[in-house]
């Protein structure tokens, strides 16, 4: 079991340390209308938006805007991602929350889905810094995000009408996670035919899931174009 609330306050203190780092006004390549100073404002508001649903049990948070001066960015994140990470530190994880499921979901859920979100982010920092190499995830903590994107994402997509059901199923499996470990099985995405099959480390597919990369096998590159996630 992964200890999600160490794992989250370390995601977001890597993210403010590297909006120190970074030029602010450099493009984000995954999100090329956006400069990293947008991203870090949209990060921020996550976390407000999660904890509110935490807090208050709604998905109506109304986060507060970053600051218009770039040098009072660093202590705006720090501040709200600090507060998420006290609020879920100090909740029961089975305490109700609203979440992304029908049902009643649960304050651990969201410490599970910041963590991801903190760090598919810090990929897109160091990506727009040149230095995206330097992202090298736990290949456990990275599966258990391709996980996610089977068990909450793609469905969440196809439910709100952002794609249509994938004309096929992706078979992945990791080379990375030893094959005794909890969750380490191949994860199936979609449940149609052709299955195809994809290789590779956690890192790559979690990459290739959330369109940060591509594919050179054609079959997957056709799967993979659709919206799987937002």
């Amino acid at each position: 079991m992964h200890d999600w609330n160490a794992l989250l306050t370390a995601a977001t203190g890597r993210v403010a340390r590297l909006i120190d780092e970074v030029d602010l006004t450099a493009s984000v390549p995954a999100c090329p209308e956006w400069c990293v100073a947008d991203l870090v404002e949209h990060l921020g508001g996550v976390h407000q938006w999660a904890r509110h649903a935490v807090v208050e049990g709604t998905p109506e948070g109304r986060p507060e805007d970053a600051p218009t001066d770039l040098s009072e960015l660093a202590a705006w994140y720090a501040g709200h991602a600090g507060d998420l990470v006290e609020t879920l530190a100090t909740t029961d994880p089975t305490a109700p929350a609203w979440t992304f499921g029908r049902g009643v979901g649960t304050a651990g859920w969201w410490a599970r889905r910041q963590t991801h979100e903190a760090s598919m982010h810090t990929y897109d920092l160091l990506s727009a810094a040149g230095r995206d190499a330097e992202w090298q995830p736990d290949p456990a903590v990275a599966w258990d995000g391709v996980r996610e994107v089977q068990d909450t994402f793609y469905l969440r997509q196809v439910k709100m009408a952002r794609t249509e059901p994938l004309p096929g199923t992706l078979v992945l499996e990791a080379t990375d996670v030893p094959a005794e470990a909890p969750g380490a099985g191949p994860v199936r995405i979609g449940d149609g035919e052709p299955h195809v099959h994809l290789r590779g480390t956690a890192r790559e597919l979690l990459l290739l899931l959330w369109h940060r990369s591509e594919t050179q096998d054609p079959e997957a590159a056709a799967l993979l174009q659709h919206a799987i996630t937002p």
